[in-house]
């Protein structure tokens, strides 16, 4: 598998519906970047619709795609989280969270007409929903006596990097943000400037 170090997410949340013999699925999907924020959003939901039967979800986090969990929220096991993920993996998704709200119409539909149905909620609120791609970024802390500025910056302008934060003085530091691919060569570049130490910031 060829490295990549771009990945697809959705911009804003969205909204979808799917209707089967008097039961309602409204599907809502959110960019997230934490569980935190899970939680919280699937806490605000559960309020919204206190009084929908199941609120099943299935999420996925970062750029490598390993974190993801499934709920089925009561329904048979299988029958709800598994295709909504199942929905997120057709769209390579990933830092996404829908969740399909289900208000009970009086009629069952059996353990294959829920996953269909849990299936189209998911479907459509993902393709109405803005699709986005990313640049995973390398966070680089660099120190530098005020010499070296001028070899800092000419630096900055050949990569086109991105300064986050930044104090000039006699003695200089700045944080920049860069693309993973060329985090080794960027480094590497640093290195050859006299008076100067360069770091990744690893994000907690």
């Amino acid at each position: 598998m060829e490295y990549t170090d771009t990945y697809k997410t959705i911009g804003i949340p969205a909204e979808g519906l799917y209707k089967e013999k008097g039961s309602k699925f409204i599907a809502y999907a959110f960019p997230v970047s934490n569980e935190q924020q899970i939680k919280e959003i699937t806490i605000k939901l559960k309020k919204e619709h206190h009084s929908a039967r199941h609120h099943c979800f299935a999420w996925r986090l970062g750029p490598d795609q390993l974190l993801f969990r499934v709920n089925d929220d009561g329904e048979p096991s299988g029958t709800a989280g598994r295709p909504i993920f199942g929905q997120i993996q057709q769209h390579d998704l990933t830092d996404i969270l829908v969740v399909v709200v289900r208000y009970f119409g009086g009629i069952l539909l059996g353990t294959s007409g829920l996953t269909n149905a849990y299936k189209a909620a998911a479907s459509d609120v993902l393709t109405k929903a803005i699709l986005i791609e990313k640049i995973v970024e390398t966070t680089i802390e660099v120190n530098f006596d005020y010499l070296a500025m001028n070899d800092f910056m000419t630096l900055l302008k050949e990569f086109q990097l991105e300064m986050k934060e930044s104090h000039f003085d006699l003695a200089c530091m700045a944080k920049i943000s860069v693309r993973k691919q060329l985090t080794d060569i960027v480094l590497e570049k640093l290195g050859k400037i006299d008076n100067l130490s360069a770091s990744i910031i690893v994000d907690n």
